[in-house]
């Protein structure tokens, strides 16, 4: 089994470019790469679309803010395709500002969406959001005398996730809810980093206990 590279957080924010659709794992920063998020902090990459479940925690008041957010302080994003942004409230300003773009979808269908990319599909049909805003612009179709809306598949051109521990070959194991978002973006982009806590030989893992195998997996980045 071949082995992936190990790389630098410093050098797996250089895969990301200007204008790109990056997935960022995690629920409120939990199951985020801290570490790879803030080298492309440091990197100041532009323009770029983000796929995560949320623009995590910014509260500057009190001195707190982790996963996502200092990508959304520093403007980082020009549009965000997330669950809710209740917990940064300068994702709020930057939306009511019209600064940046901000699509919020619902959690559920935001993960199929994700999840329909993997999998090849075009997307999914879900009655969530039927009559309500979240239709606007977008096909109906009735099936079996109910009403679903076409929600069309989320791929990615990168997926920065964060794992537990993997082995040399990209195998990844996620611990408990730090799961999250990470094993459907793994399958979602072009190009998958993995920034783990713990790096084994190949072989260490028991292959009933990998959520993400290696496939999905491009390059390694220790935590």
């Amino acid at each position: 089994m071949t082995q992936k590279p190990i790389i630098t957080a410093a050098e797996a924010a250089k895969l990301v470019k200007d204008g790109m659709t990056v997935h960022v794992g995690g629920f409120l920063g939990c199951g985020s790469p801290e570490g790879i998020i803030a080298a492309l902090a440091a990197q100041g990459t532009k323009n770029l679309t983000l796929v995560c479940n949320d623009t995590a925690v910014l509260d500057q008041k009190n001195g707190r803010e982790n996963g996502v957010s200092v990508l959304v302080k520093n403007k980082q994003f020009s549009r965000m395709i997330v669950s809710h942004i209740g917990t940064n409230p300068e994702t709020q300003r930057q939306m009511n500002s019209g600064e940046a773009q901000v699509d919020l979808v619902p959690q559920g269908t935001l993960a199929e969406r994700i999840r329909a990319a993997g999998c090849g599909l075009g997307g999914v049909l879900t009655p969530t959001g039927v009559g309500t805003e979240v239709e606007e612009g977008k096909r109906k179709l009735e099936v079996g005398g109910r009403t679903y809306l076409l929600e069309e598949a989320l791929p990615g051109d990168i997926a920065l996730i964060k794992a537990k521990k993997a082995d040399k070959a990209g195998n990844l194991v996620y611990s408990k809810t730090a799961r999250n978002f990470n094993p459907l973006m793994a399958m979602a982009c072009k190009t998958v980093v993995a920034e783990v806590e713990e790096i084994v030989e190949i072989g260490d893992i028991d292959p009933d206990a990998v959520h993400t195998p290696s496939i999905f997996v491009d390059y390694l980045v220790k935590a």
